[in-house]
């Protein structure tokens, strides 16, 4: 098992906590509960879900970071926009939410959908007057994706063609998945995976520290995806033929629940022992989720989204226009609260 603190991250908190000091003593203080005046410098980072994969158009159409699926109106976008209402400028240096990212990419490489090329570490856009980064990611290192392809024969198929990953045990039958993910192999898997999450963080939350000693830092969650109530499951969005779970069965619905739950308790955690900001979108969004009908914020796993490429793409459980919309809500709430403490 991976240790949560590893002797790099402890030689990079070290650094940031001495440079952090030396500037906190160089700079002059903001009036407290003021925002700043001036734009801030603003990185966004993440995944799929910051990249708001499944709306059309998209950022890059000339070069191979089209293949990140970067919305032109992804939340980081919109987010922007509402605080500009609020007369909060942000400068936004750069924002390199990619799909498919894991949480490793914030420092390494990442080779983009179909071996295409390849994008930066994302912490590259960081700069030393960064004041604030803001971003989501985590979902791809714990391996979501492998865990729905466990629980669905279709997305083990042709209809899951598009969706990285494979099942975590292909041998184990899809319609078992509750019982493969608790108990033995499954359950040692899903433990495991989500460990190595909360070290990534952490290393990853330092690295933003030493490269941007005085960013503040803002870890977004994911959006609800399954409600409490899963029998609302069983019935397909308006206009839709497909369940929002396509095959998944039904009573493997709260396992994929407390996967997610699971996942934001270490993102969480993760913030608050690195001393970061939180956004909790999963407490926010249980009335949006993909069972929720007209008032639905994610796509269904085989409802077609708002891209082609060749042919219209799933959403794969990815936010709609609405669940964006839900995003950039509470994270213009999160920063706002954020520059004016």
């Amino acid at each position: 098992m991976r240790k949560t603190t590893t002797p790099t991250a402890r030689r990079l908190a070290v650094a940031a906590v001495a440079l952090g000091s030396f500037l906190a003593l160089a700079s002059p203080t903001a009036p407290a509960g003021a925002a700043p005046a001036d734009p801030v410098k603003t990185v966004f980072f993440g995944d799929s879900y910051t990249a708001n994969y499944g709306i059309a158009p998209v950022n890059n159409q000339d070069n191979e970071k089209l293949f990140c699926f970067q919305a032109t109106q992804n939340y980081p976008a919109v987010a922007t926009k509402r605080l500009a209402d609020k007369s909060i400028a942000l400068d936004v240096q750069s924002d390199v939410s990619c799909g498919g990212a894991l949480v490793e990419h914030f420092w390494k490489e990442q080779e983009l959908f179909g071996g295409i090329g390849k994008v930066p570490a994302q912490q590259d856009a960081l700069k030393e007057d960064t004041q604030l980064a803001v971003g989501g990611v985590g979902g791809n290192t714990v391996g979501f994706t492998s865990v729905i392809k466990q629980c669905s024969a279709k997305l083990r198929g042709d209809e899951g063609a598009l969706l990285p990953g494979s099942p975590v045990d292909p041998d184990s039958p899809a319609a078992e998945c509750k019982t493969f993910f608790e108990s033995e192999d499954g359950k040692a898997w899903l433990d495991y995976q989500l460990e190595r999450v909360g070290g990534d963080l952490e290393e990853m939350l330092l690295r933003t520290s030493y490269h941007s000693p005085d960013a503040d830092r803002v870890l977004v969650g994911y959006p609800r995806l399954v409600p409490q109530d899963t029998t609302k499951c069983s019935t397909a969005a308006p206009g839709q033929t497909e369940l929002p779970f396509a095959d998944i069965p039904q009573d493997a619905l709260p396992v994929l629940d407390q996967v997610q739950k699971r996942l934001n308790d270490v993102m969480k955690k993760a913030a608050t022992d690195e001393g970061a900001d939180f956004v909790d979108l999963y407490d926010q969004t249980g009335n949006n989720t993909a069972c929720d009908g007209a008032n639905r914020g994610i796509g269904g796993l085989l409802e077609n989204s708002k891209l082609e490429l060749g042919q219209p793409l799933p959403w794969y459980g990815h936010p709609n226009e609405k669940g964006r919309d839900l995003q950039a809500q509470h994270v213009t709430a999160k920063i706002e609260e954020v520059l004016n403490r």
